[in-house]
């Protein structure tokens, strides 16, 4: 298994003792600076190879996320032809570090379990395909560089965790580099990508937004490459598609993992070349344009289940950043609300004092905040509108909004239909799996489900 360093961090080579390592990804309490600028530690994990074509090697973390498999991008890459492109991933969270397979084509086993997700004790042997690992626990750490500010355009935090995407933002953004932005819903892909145009050269170019997956397969061709009068039947005129109106600017494909397969070569095709053919133009013809693209779907397993490819994937994630969700950021919120507030106009709302201070703000810091920024702004914009606050020992409400970015008039009422029966599916299964610990057959059974049949439905929703 080779060696590679991690793009997205610009991490160093020294490693150094991190006291507390247990307490997560991050380590807030050891950070120094290099050079006139913060940097935080990021702990290491050891993985020993036991059997396989690389028996013997040994891997040192680089990041946060490591994974393994067989392209020449992973982290960890193994010649072991049982194993997936991007097999599995070990990613640090909350103390803990958690395999999570890729819908693997053999799956992946912790000390011979089949599992989807698990957590890793020290000395746990993973096993993929042919080959053997064993995963080791370390008190090393490498250093990631922190942005300064607590600000990236329209985003706000102080956490290392917000910081260090920011640090990438920033060297990103005055290049006219891809950009892929990940994350779960809600936790503002849409902001930093805005933002990235705006603290860019293209500043004063248009900034043009296409969602993949609002725009029926039928039609997206045409809104991102236009078409030429009298191309297809109901082509009446002309069409100018989102590449040549982005021209000077910057064209953001939001939700790029909801791209129907057919359209990806073309897309591909046009981040190469940089031109562009409208549907029934007889040439392609030049753009210039920067690409940045968004998903909350992990593109490495949806390249694993061929439902996207490679090559595309690859030219996207020029730079990757990925946005932490607001449960491991709670130290953000204080200085979410203020600024969510003054956006609302609200700074100096009756209510605006007790957001900012008391146990209405402890309730505040306690609530896992499943929808992210999005829900923390409903719940904000209903509390100004209604001058009054929920009981604090109940749930705070869950956002509307995230349930309206579901349903989409625009779309015919079959795609519409069949988005949102793939969220509920999703986080139904989501939610049954961690109930029964990962353990299929006592998931089937409580759901009253064959066991094959949930099989297919985590295949299908990508948590095989």
């Amino acid at each position: 298994m080779s060696r590679r360093k991690t793009d997205e961090h610009e991490v160093e080579a020294d490693a150094d003792a991190v006291p507390g390592a247990d307490d997560g990804p991050w380590d807030a309490a050891a950070t120094e600076s290099i050079g006139g600028r913060d940097h935080a530690m990021v702990r290491q994990v050891r993985l020993r190879v036991l059997s396989g074509p690389e028996a013997g090697e040994v891997f040192t973390s680089r990041g946060e996320r490591t994974v393994i498999g067989t392209h020449s991008r992973a982290d960890v890459r193994s010649t072991d032809p049982t194993l997936s492109r991007f097999h599995c991933e070990i990613t640090l969270s909350g103390g803990k570090a958690i395999v999570r397979d890729l819908e693997s084509r053999n799956g992946t086993r912790v000390d011979g379990v089949v599992v989807l997700a698990a957590e890793l004790h020290d000395g746990a042997v993973l096993g993929l395909g042919r080959s053997q690992i064993r995963f080791e626990h370390t008190t090393e750490a490498v250093r990631v560089p922190l942005s300064e500010s607590e600000r990236f355009g329209g985003l706000v935090g102080r956490s290392v965790g917000t910081r260090a995407a920011f640090a990438i933002l920033e060297r990103a953004a005055p290049t006219d580099a891809t950009v892929l932005l990940t994350g779960e819903t809600g936790t503002g892909k849409d902001v930093a990508a805005e933002s990235i145009h705006r603290e860019s050269p293209r500043r004063d170019g248009p900034f043009v937004v296409i969602d993949c997956g609002a725009i029926p397969a039928g039609l997206l061709e045409s809104e991102l490459f236009g078409h030429l009068r009298g191309s297809f039947t109901g082509a009446d005129r002309d069409r100018v598609g989102a590449f040549e109106l982005a021209s000077g600017g910057t064209l953001f494909l939001d939700e790029i993992g909801e791209l129907p397969l057919e359209l990806q070569p073309k897309l591909l095709r046009a981040l190469e070349s940089r031109s562009i053919r409208p549907i029934g133009a007889p040439a392609p013809s030049d753009v210039d344009v920067r690409i940045l693209a968004a998903t909350n779907r992990d593109l490495r397993a949806e390249v694993n289940a061929r439902r996207f490819r490679s090559d595309l994937f690859f030219r996207l994630a020029v730079i990757e950043v990925t946005l932490p969700p607001l449960r491991q950021r709670t130290e953000d919120v204080p200085l979410l609300v203020e600024a969510l507030l003054e956006s609302m106009g609200a700074s100096r709302a009756p209510m605006a004092a007790e957001l900012r201070s008391g146990r209405w703000a402890e309730a505040l810091l306690r609530h896992p905040w499943p929808g992210n920024v999005r829900e923390l702004r409903n719940t904000l914009e209903r509390v100004v509108a209604l001058q009054e606050m929920p009981a604090l020992d109940a749930p705070l409400p869950a956002a509307a909004a995230s349930l309206d970015a579901l349903v989409d008039p625009r779309q015919p009422l079959r795609l519409a239909r069949e988005r949102w029966v793939r969220t509920f599916e999703r986080r139904y299964l989501e939610a049954l799996l961690r109930q029964h610990g990962d353990n299929v057959s006592a998931a089937a059974r409580a759901a009253g489900v064959d066991r094959i049949h949930l099989h297919r439905l985590l295949s299908r929703t990508g948590l095989r």
